[in-house]
């Protein structure tokens, strides 16, 4: 038999498949990621405790082109020269801290300690967040809710809704937003682009962006002041969902609301389904009382103490009526629940 050291041609070749091989396995094992490779998302992604969650819904991230940041220190809105936080803070005396948003209360000294700096991990958030708020954001729409968040009342809020169904997330849900005061610790807030809910004698601001159509359905008319298309979606025309006025009572007053458009609550349904499933105290429910019929006022101390699951900013604090009596909690709520279930969650007509 030859030996192999005297055919230096043939340990050559056995070297140079030995290497090939060794190649091919690691890429195999996925090991191989080349430096500087795109790393591709679907663009449904929600981001919680610095990692990725897929929701089925368009999303839009305050790190993307056209997302919108509560991160930043300046007012979006205004002029570049003025929009840093010191003439912030001279200009509107509203602004009283340079950051919308702070770390959530109530965890132990060790865990404070640990996670301080934005170090959460999903384990410890999952065990403080229990609650999502919905609220309407009586500015209309999503690029006038951040204005009058970011530049105006020093606020913020980890989701908008816009009308056309887009999401727009401004915070990690690692954040305490400013949002829904008492539940700010233990909630996740999102704002819905609509324009709210008014006594019946004074709805005078819903005959302004509520066009209704002779043979057709009600057409939502954004002023001129808000900009031509402030929507993602190109040439958008919102719908209520339902063409009329929804009146209704909440916190004991008759309130009028045309209703939230169809993407609206696609996206919501999509969205609810994917709190509730990571974050397990989150029930996939709204407030009602023994009979199963819904809450249209604020819960007692010890009832929102209590509470975990979808709720309204009204359920929270006796001055709110939001997200108003038009808003279809059981579609949403059931809805989400199928799609948890693993099944589709129909299309709204």
């Amino acid at each position: 038999m030859q030996s192999m050291t005297g055919n230096p041609g043939k340990l050559a070749k056995i070297n140079i498949l030995a290497t090939a091989l060794a190649l091919v396995m690691v890429s195999l094992s996925g090991c191989a990621t080349r430096p500087g490779t795109l790393a591709a998302r679907k663009g449904d992604e929600i981001v919680v405790a610095g990692q990725f969650f897929h929701t089925g819904t368009p999303v839009v991230l305050w790190m993307d082109p056209g997302g919108y940041d509560a991160y930043r220190v300046e007012r979006r809105f205004s002029p570049i020269a003025k929009a840093d936080w010191k003439d912030s803070q001279a200009e509107v005396p509203s602004l009283h801290t340079p950051n919308r948003y702070d770390i959530r209360r109530g965890l132990t000294d060790e865990e404070l300690e640990r996670v301080r700096g934005g170090n959460w991990d999903l384990p410890t958030l999952q065990k403080y967040v229990d609650q999502f708020v919905l609220h309407y954001d009586d500015a209309g729409t999503s690029r006038n809710c951040f204005k009058i968040l970011q530049d105006d009342r020093g606020l913020s809020v980890h989701f908008m809704l816009d009308l056309d169904g887009t999401i727009y997330q401004t915070l990690d849900l690692k954040e305490r937003a400013w949002q829904a005061t008492i539940s700010n610790s233990r909630s996740v807030g999102i704002e819905i682009a609509n324009i709210g809910a008014y006594p019946p004698a004074e709805a005078g601001t819903l005959h302004r962006w509520y066009q209704p159509t002779t043979n057709g359905p009600t057409i939502i008319t954004i002023p001129p002041a808000f900009g031509t298309n402030p929507e993602r979606t190109p040439n958008f025309v919102g719908h209520p969902a339902r063409p009329d006025p929804v009146v209704g009572v909440v916190q004991g007053e008759t309130l009028a609301q045309y209703d939230y458009t169809p993407q609206q609550y696609q996206a919501l349904i999509h969205l609810t389904a994917a709190l509730c499933r990571i974050f397990p105290k989150i029930k996939c429910d709204y407030p009602h009382d023994a009979d199963g019929h819904l809450i249209n006022h604020k819960l007692s101390d010890e009832d929102w103490k209590n509470y975990c699951g979808v709720l309204g900013h009204y359920h929270i604090q006796t001055n709110k009526t939001d997200p108003g009596p038009a808003f279809q909690w059981d579609y949403v709520i059931n809805h989400a629940r199928w799609l948890m279930a693993g099944y589709n969650a129909p299309t709204m007509p």
